[in-house]
This record gives structure tokens, C-alpha cells and sequence, in this order.
């Protein structure tokens, strides 16, 4: 084999990457060409930002990683200069010392609560001394959203969705907790009052009584509807347990500084679901959301993994300043919006924590000296 330099070896030095697949993403790729089915990757990243590569659901950290031997990219000789060459030769035309690592990274969602700050929507539909110029200024739509946020579009959706997110005219707004009680409280008594089936409830019906009865938009109603549950055939399916999980947070979100017993939350909850829903309620559907007293597991604060950093340094820094030291049953649900998955949370443990043992079992401690 005979190798020889392009003679555009210089222009074309450092043009070329190498891109480590892991095998989701090659199996995703490989289906595409076979099928010859449309494949959309993007990379997204600002300026100080480190880059992502999306798939249509999934992200993946962009990292480099030095080479310990030089890598040469060559081709064959293009076809107006084949002339010149035997058969055997191949042109280099870069050399890589460094590869391109992608790892699964759980998406940066949380920029969607600092980008809509001060825009929740509480039902009032007058925007009283704005003006027309600074609303349009501040307004941030879907599609910024796709551009800034770095989430598969999928995961944007489903975060969008798991947010409380509305999309009014265009314009993306948070719901105010306050009015999102309201309106879950407005749609089971609907349910009751039209007596319609939560497995098949008319969107129609239901939005039309919200909006005739309480002055609800029929576009507001129907998109927390598809918060909670399925809409088709303009039907609604109602998510049970996720809707019932929502009733529960609104009343344990009173108690950030005044606890509430686990008896009196459960009784207050199973009042406000109903009796057709009372059975659904459980105080595992808001883990991640309190903290059980150390003196008296029964008593309960409104403690969110939502309000905690998502830099693991600093969560972890905020955990071990309100606790000294976790069960994994306990820290564990505070930390799975940082993770991709379980073996990834058990290594952030493993950097972060130390596992002590004792008669009541494993333990898990600050490795670094925190004080608050």
C-alpha cells in the first residue's frame, strides 16, 4: 500500500472528528440506513456550554478524549487525481489525537424554570402595564425552547408536560401551583357533577363547564387535561395516580416551615380526591417531595428535589447540610432527576458519600466537611 499527502493536507488539517458510537446509537443508526428511514441528530450547546449530540428522545454528553497514539483519517485518491496514483494508494488527509466520547446525560430541563421566571399564568388573562413591546421582548415560544434548551425533543415534551408548562398563543408559560389545585379540584367535580367516566370523560363537555361555569379558556383545560392522562377521539383517560399525586402536592406544599402529620396529610388528600379516588392515595406517590422529621417519622415537610441544584456538588452539598447522614431508601429519590439511571446515581453515591454501618443499618455521610 502506498500512502502519500493530499495536497490540500494543510487546509484540511483538524477538519475531520471521531465520533465513539456507544450501541444504542449505533443499532439507531445502522436500523436507519437498512430501513432507509429520515435520522435526525442535532448538536446543541452555547458559547461556554458544553455540547450534547440529540437523538429524537435521548441526549448524549460530548466529550473529548486524548489519544495516546495519533490517529491517521486517509481516503482514496479522488477521481481527478487517480491518474497519478497506483492502485493501492490512499491519501492522508488528517491526523486526530483525540476522539469525540458520547456518554447519556440526562437533559438540562431546568433552564426552562429559570427562562420562565415571573411568567406564571394564574388565570388572569389581563397583563395590566406591560406594554405590548416588552411582553414581545421576554416572551419565549416553543420553538426557543427547542433551540436553547439541550433535550431531545421528546424529552422537552415530556418536560414541558411534568412542569406544568402551558403553551398560550405561541408563548410558554408556567402554571401558578395555586391555580393548577384549582382547576384539579374544577375537573373532579366536573367529573361528578356531568357524570362522566374518568376512563372516557367528553373534552368537550368538560372544558365547555369549566369555561362556562368558571371562566376557564377551553385551551387552558385541555392541555392540563393531557398533563393527566390521555386525550384520543376527543376523549379523556384520566391518569389516576398522576393526577392524585398532584392533589397531594398542593396541600403538602402549604408545610415548608410548619410540618404536617402523615395522618392529617392523608386524610386532607383523601377528602379532596373524593371517595372514587381515596383508595389511590399514597404517601409513596410524593417521594422526593418531603422530609420525614428524624424524631418523628410521622411528621412531614414540603422538601423538593425540583427546588435542589442539579450540579451534583452542589446537591449534594444542600442534602448533606439539611441531614447529616441518609439511608439510600431516603436520599435515593433525590437524586434521580441527576441520573440517567440507577447505576449512575449509585456512582455519584460512591463520589460524594461514604457508607457507614451501624445497628439500624447503612448509612451514607458527607466525604466533604460541609458548613452551613
Amino acid at each position: 500500500m502506498d500512502l502519500c499527502f493530499s495536497p490540500s493536507s494543510s487546509a484540511e488539517a483538524g477538519a475531520y472528528k471521531l465520533l465513539e458510537l456507544p450501541p444504542d446509537l449505533c443499532k439507531l443508526i445502522e436500523k436507519a440506513i437498512d430501513t432507509s428511514a429520515p435520522l435526525r441528530l442535532k448538536i446543541k450547546g452555547k458559547s461556554g456550554e458544553d455540547a450534547v449530540l440529540c437523538t429524537a428522545n435521548k441526549t448524549f454528553a460530548v466529550r473529548s478524549v486524548t489519544l495516546s497514539n495519533s490517529i491517521l483519517v486517509v481516503t482514496p485518491p479522488s477521481d481527478a487525481s487517480c491518474m497519478n496514483f497506483t492502485d493501492d494508494t490512499v491519501v492522508i488527509r488528517d491526523q486526530v489525537t483525540e476522539i469525540l466520547e458520547l456518554t447519556p446525560a440526562v437533559p438540562k430541563l431546568h433552564i426552562l424554570s429559570a427562562l420562565l421566571r415571573g411568567k406564571e399564568y394564574d388565570g388572569n388573562q389581563d397583563d395590566d402595564g406591560v406594554d405590548a413591546e416588552t411582553m414581545d421582548a421576554t416572551k419565549i415560544t416553543y420553538n426557543d425552547a427547542l433551540h436553547t434548551i439541550q433535550a431531545s425533543d421528546m424529552e422537552l415534551d415530556d418536560g414541558l408536560k411534568n412542569r406544568h408548562i402551558l403553551n398560550i398563543n405561541g408563548e410558554l408559560r408556567l402554571i401558578a401551583p395555586a391555580y393548577l389545585d384549582h382547576l384539579l379540584e374544577l375537573f373532579l367535580n366536573g367529573l361528578v357533577a356531568l357524570s362522566l367516566s374518568h376512563e372516557s370523560a367528553s373534552v368537550e363537555a368538560l372544558s365547555s363547564s369549566l369555561a362556562d361555569d368558571h371562566e376557564v379558556p377551553r385551551s387552558i383545560s385541555t392541555q392540563v387535561m393531557s398533563w393527566f392522562g390521555e386525550i384520543e377521539d376527543g376523549k379523556w383517560k384520566m391518569d389516576v395516580s398522576a393526577l392524585t399525586k398532584e392533589v397531594g402536592l398542593g396541600i403538602l406544599r402549604h408545610h415548608v416551615y410548619q410540618p404536617i402529620s402523615q395522618d392529617e396529610l392523608t386524610a386532607k388528600w383523601k377528602t379532596s380526591v373524593g371517595d372514587a379516588f381515596a383508595s389511590k392515595v399514597n404517601i409513596e406517590l410524593l417521594l422526593g417531595n418531603y422530609l420525614a422529621s428524624i424524631n418523628d417519622s410521622e411528621s412531614l415537610t414540603y422538601f423538593p428535589a425540583s427546588a435542589l441544584p442539579v450540579d451534583p456538588v452542589r446537591r449534594f452539598a444542600d442534602l448533606f447540610l439539611t441531614r447529616s447522614r441518609w439511608k439510600v431508601k431516603d436520599i435515593a429519590p433525590f437524586l434521580a432527576d441527576i441520573a440517567v439511571d440507577s447505576k449512575e446515581r449509585d456512582k455519584l453515591l460512591l463520589k460524594f458519600a461514604r457508607a457507614t454501618t451501624d445497628a439500624d443499618g447503612v448509612w451514607y455521610t458527607a466525604r466533604t466537611q460541609y458548613s452551613g
